[in-house]
């Protein structure tokens, strides 16, 4: 008869109860069949690099003695052995061991697009740092925002890494948190938004032209992964949970935010002197435009940066709720409209595409749905991918000159010149027309719309350009 480890546990605990009890030894021994009952997946055969592929630059990957071999290699940006297969909420568990000399690290929801720096690997890495600094369980954010969660204040984090050994590593991704162990002792406890999945990748970091560092080396081994409810084997950590909302990446210099996470400062209603005294609030971190039955800036009404901007990266998250239509408008004139309605600018769509009419309307179809320009370009729906609604999704906005770009979650959706022919050939076709110079001047405010549905906002920054 063929009996499931299960059933021998249950089997084996009633003995154990109709016997009066258990010695230590058979509590040990029920306990390790529980773990052994954890759906662990083998990412890594001991054998072949099957399932893995490189990205990035040259450096020699192999495997030796049931272990991959990273091999540094002379002037060869950061390379990176990925996995085939891109995982979202996952526990990740691993071995390494690296030479004093060489910084690397694992990278976990991570992704390379084209029209992303040309394809650079980007997202976020659990460190591997045998320097002095010892921040190895640290989450970097690699090709984006630099350094998220450091070990400056944790000591005993810093003191568990081995120099010269092999180290283990247990990596939790689940939702927005992730924690990361070394060596069993808490490491990072983190809660961002901006990427929910990715691919998992093993670096080795360039080194340039220093030739005192070629050919030394980084190796894994036992890399294993839980997929199946992870939630359900999640640890508990003792650590703080350290949160990116409204803060900057060491590696975002230049940008500032448009919203403090506490005040309105630096914003005021679009037809108003000041900030509207309803419609709009701010709490925990987030500015939220309330329900007003879906009339378009009929309840608190729009709301715009009190500062013109010109050539910017802008950068914010937006959550919707079941069928609602806001947008973040840009190169905005309030004194275009004084009358009913929205103030008029150039505007990035947000809008609920499964429950809205408006997705499937427009001066071309589409152009009226997520992430388009509104009523004058549809975005690329192979490009799209929102999270579903009621979750946060990440919105950028790029204008150098006339060139301008429409992000989502990081990758690019559509782009545009403006003061072509092109350009106004479209906005002659919609209803922006009857505006002369439309979207074509220099400098703008920013705007986020009230279109009388509960849109919220956060991590709003800029970087002029």
């Amino acid at each position: 008869m063929k009996m499931t480890m299960k059933w021998i546990c249950c089997v084996t605990a009633m003995s154990l109860l109709i016997a009066g009890g258990c010695s230590e030894q058979q509590r040990v021994d029920s306990s390790q069949a529980q773990i052994s009952e954890e759906p662990w997946v083998e990412l890594f055969d001991g054998k072949t690099l099957d399932g893995w592929h490189q990205l990035g630059g040259k450096a020699n990957y192999s495997v030796k003695d049931g272990h991959i071999v990273g091999k540094t290699v002379l002037n060869t940006p950061n390379s990176f052995l990925c996995t085939k297969q891109h995982y979202s909420d996952f526990i990740l568990e691993l071995e390494f061991k690296v030479a004093p000399k060489l910084n690397s690290g694992v990278q976990i929801r991570s992704n390379s697009f084209p029209e992303y720096r040309n394809g650079r690997v980007h997202g976020y890495q659990v460190e591997i740092d045998p320097s002095e600094r010892a921040w190895s369980g640290g989450i970097y954010d690699e090709g984006r925002r630099g350094w998220l969660n450091t070990l400056e204040n944790n000591p005993p984090a810093q003191k568990a890494f081995k120099q010269g050994q092999w180290n283990t590593f247990r990596i939790e991704a689940i939702g927005d948190t992730f924690k990361t162990w070394l060596n069993d002792v808490p490491a990072a406890h983190l809660y961002d938004t901006m990427t929910r999945s990715g691919f998992i990748a093993l670096q080795v970091h360039g080194i340039g032209n220093k030739k005192e560092k070629e050919g030394i080396q980084v190796s894994w081994k036992n890399i294993r992964i839980i997929t199946e409810s992870p939630a359900s084997y999640s640890r508990p950590t003792p650590l703080p949970l350290q949160s990116m909302d409204n803060k900057l990446g060491n590696g975002e210099k230049g940008y500032k935010f448009l919203f403090d996470g506490k005040t309105t400062k630096g914003w005021r209603g679009t037809k108003l002197d000041g900030f509207p005294k309803y419609g709009w609030v701010v709490k925990d971190g987030v500015l939220t435009v309330l329900e007003s039955g879906g009339r378009e800036s009929e309840g608190g009404g729009d709301i715009v940066t009190v500062d013109k901007y010109s050539d910017f990266e802008l950068h914010l998250d937006f959550k919707l709720t079941p069928g609602a239509n806001s947008g973040i408008k840009y190169f905005v004139d309030p004194e275009l409209n004084k009358g009913k309605g929205s103030s008029i600018g150039l505007e990035y769509q947000l809008l609920d595409d499964q429950r809205h009419p408006d997705a499937r309307k427009g001066n071309h179809e589409g152009s009226r749905a997520l992430a388009c320009l509104y009523d004058l370009i549809e975005a690329d729906n192979y490009s799209k991918h929102p999270n579903p609604v009621g979750q946060w999704n990440h919105a950028a906005v790029i204008s150098k000159g006339n060139h301008v770009e429409h992000w989502l979650n990081g990758r690019k959706v559509l782009e545009y010149e403006r003061k072509t022919p092109e350009f106004r050939k479209l906005v002659q076709e919609s209803k922006y027309k009857r505006w002369p110079g439309f979207g074509e001047w220099k400098k703008g405010h920013i705007l986020l719309q009230d279109h009388g549905n509960t849109v919220s906002f956060r991590n709003i920054k800029i970087k002029e350009i």
